[in-house]
């Protein structure tokens, strides 16, 4: 079906609804400028939460994304947003059994011992319904919304207009690298094919976990829109959050060694930490779900990352320099590396000191919400400054990550963790790992 993939008719459709629900947010927001009027952030980020929230498709999805990315959007407006669920209201069976006959062919019914007609879960750019196979295996299939080539490129439009309005009134951080990232990672996501190689990877790079679980993919009841998968059993992680703090604590542990064993072993990171993505089994282990934003790094960038980790601890500049610039920043002022060093302190501040903590000693419900804030008040002062693209998502899955020790109230030595993965760093050993797994899953390496 060409109006999946992307079609100039789905394209305008998306135009006109995207349109009426943000237009008259943007339109207030820009008039309330031209003007010399006060502009109510506030009321504007409220208006802005409601008319995305009834949207299905990659336009709620950006706005998550861009609800955790520091200094991209004001604080009211990532307030608001964040307040945005992952749950659209699921498509009916009509559309479920015309999508599996296209993708699995008109006797799909067959091919499945049983097939649940309401969705168990509903996403942003599918939903899953629950099934068996034949041979008596549990199976979760999801199941891609129709029109979602054109509905990306459509909001992909969208979002640069709405970023070249905003940057006329802000211009701490440049915006382009963040929406080209955003861009190239959820025209990914639309390919499942891609995201049951993901899967794999991530299989074989915590298969040494053992409070960590990752379905597999049945290929041969996959296509480009369906990924048939294990089901994985299991509740919200969320309702951990009352849990004896031993056990919130050891949901902390598998969950910092999900997402940081493959990155600073394969140079591979989970970009989109939100609370659906992953499950509680009944004994605690974390079932991964959703690998459809995945993003592979240079090795040099994750040493980069270690670089400034000691660069920070030595109070070594020229290291911390060396650092920024292999991530990509172009000669930066010994201005802008004290901004972004007050950021970088605090990330990294838990994992300084060889004691158990809490991830932020602040009481703040929001992670790095009070530095964030002071960095960008900074970053306006000399004149801004634009990320490079690596540095969007590894930025976002760290606030991310964050934000979920946080609702766990965890408390562990980070410092030990941290030391675990990174005390036997070689640039050199991680090349190597990298390119033999991406290989074997069929990936290419990071540019």
């Amino acid at each position: 079906m060409a109006s999946d993939r992307n079609s100039l008719g789905g394209r305008l459709r998306r135009y006109a609804k995207v349109s009426t629900s943000v237009g008259g947010v943007a339109a207030r927001m820009a008039g309330g400028r031209l003007l010399g009027m006060k502009v109510d952030q506030d009321r504007q980020a409220a208006d802005l939460r409601a008319a995305l929230g009834g949207i299905k498709g990659p336009l709620m999805k950006v706005a998550q994304m861009l609800s955790t990315i520091p200094d991209a959007l004001p604080d009211a407006y990532v307030r608001e947003l964040q307040s945005l669920q992952a749950h659209a209201p699921a498509m009916g069976w009509p559309f479920v059994r015309r999508r599996m006959a296209s993708e699995l062919g008109e006797n799909w019914r067959g091919r499945f011992a049983e097939f649940e007609r309401e969705a168990a879960r509903a996403a942003s750019l599918g939903q899953v319904h629950r099934a068996t196979a034949l041979d008596g295996s549990r199976l979760a299939c999801k199941l891609q919304y129709p029109d979602m080539g054109s509905a990306v490129e459509a909001d992909l439009r969208q979002l640069r207009l709405a970023f070249s309005i905003y940057h006329r009134y802000d211009r701490s951080v440049g915006l382009d690298q963040i929406h080209a990232e955003i861009t190239d990672r959820l025209r990914e996501e639309l390919d499942y094919r891609r995201e049951a190689r993901h899967m794999a990877l991530y299989g074989r790079m915590l298969e040494g976990e053992a409070g960590v679980r990752v379905p597999v993919a049945w290929n041969a009841l996959s296509t480009d829109r369906l990924l048939t998968m294990s089901w994985l059993e299991g509740g919200p992680l969320a309702a951990a959050e009352t849990a004896p703090v031993e056990r919130r604590n050891q949901i902390a542990r598998n969950l910092f060694q999900a997402w940081y064993v493959p990155f600073y072993r394969y140079g591979v990171i989970h970009g989109d930490p939100h609370l659906g993505n992953y499950t509680l089994a009944a004994d605690d282990t974390l079932n991964l779900l959703d690998f459809g934003c995945v993003r592979i790094f240079r090795p040099s960038f994750v040493e980069g990352v270690i670089d400034l980790y000691r660069a920070l601890r030595d109070e070594d500049e020229a290291l911390a320099v060396h650092a920024y610039e292999t991530w990509g920043f172009v000669q930066p002022s010994r201005e802008l590396i004290e901004v972004m060093n007050r950021w970088a302190r605090f990330v990294y501040s838990p994992l300084m000191v060889d004691r158990t903590q809490p991830i932020q000693a602040a009481k703040s419900g929001l992670y790095g919400a009070e530095v964030a804030a002071g960095v960008h008040k900074e970053l306006r002062r000399i004149g801004g400054v634009t990320p490079p693209r690596e540095f969007v998502l590894m930025d976002r899955a760290a606030i991310g990550l964050g934000s979920v020790f946080l609702r766990l109230g965890a408390e562990l030595n980070w410092h030990r963790l941290f030391h675990g993965l990174v005390d036997d760093f070689d640039r050199g050993t991680l090349e190597k790992r990298q390119a033999a797994a991406l290989e074997a899953e069929g990936l290419e390496s990071a540019a």
